[in-house]
């Protein structure tokens, strides 16, 4: 299995919290040096945090996949901060995700959902799903935070055969953690610098850089 932690389709609304202001935030890197750009600073994935499953198995195993668990280790409340995108003016949206996972449950759960993607309707993929050493399946997992600040990982059962077993997803062996944006400044980058994004009445869905500058 691989695992991508990159938003899986493109920097649009990838959210990072930080404690700086804008001010002392410097400029985005290049795409390929998001990660330790956002480590350097003391960022945490915010609001969503996408990963890209690829699935594959040996020569003459096929396995099939069964069901995907989440683990919640902690959810306390969201610290304050300043949420910062990746992108701004993004137009057409992210592709639709396999599986959601609304992390602000009680008992949160990967559910299958459908979506568009390109204005075409994406129909949702469930288990049980079989995977070979020539047939592959991807899994694009959506986890959602409004106001927590929760740690998570993710838990995929398979079988092949007589054997079955459990395969741990996590942050090279920590869980991931996503915090919620709600209340916080947010602010998007131009070309030059820093520009904050004007809060959604109350009540409404929270704002993205698409469209801020006047594009998308």
């Amino acid at each position: 299995m691989t695992v991508l932690a990159d938003n899986w389709d493109t920097q649009c609304d990838q959210w990072y919290l930080l404690q700086q202001p804008p001010g002392r935030v410097p400029p985005l890197p290049p795409p390929q040096q998001t990660d330790a750009w956002a480590a350097a600073l003391g960022g945490v994935p915010a609001q969503d945090l996408r990963l890209q499953l690829t699935v594959q198995s040996r020569p003459g195993e096929p396995v099939v996949l069964h069901t995907l668990y989440v683990t919640v280790v902690g959810s306390t409340t969201a610290p304050a901060g300043n949420g910062y995108t990746l992108s701004a003016g993004c137009g057409g949206g992210l592709a639709p995700a396999s599986f959601a996972v609304d992390l602000d449950a009680t008992a949160p759960r990967a559910r299958s959902v459908s979506g568009f993607d390109g204005g075409d309707r994406e129909p949702a993929v469930d288990f049980p799903l079989q995977v070979s050493a020539n047939d592959a399946e991807v899994l694009d997992v959506d986890a959602h935070t409004l106001d927590h600040d929760v740690s998570w990982y993710l838990d995929l059962v398979w079988s092949s055969g007589t054997r079955q077993g459990t395969l741990r997803i996590d942050d090279h062996g920590h869980p991931f953690r996503t915090v919620g944006l709600k209340g916080d400044p947010l602010y998007y980058y131009t070309s030059t610098a820093w520009i904050p994004i004007p809060k959604a009445p109350q009540g409404t869905a929270q704002p993205s850089a698409a469209g801020s500058d006047g594009s998308g």
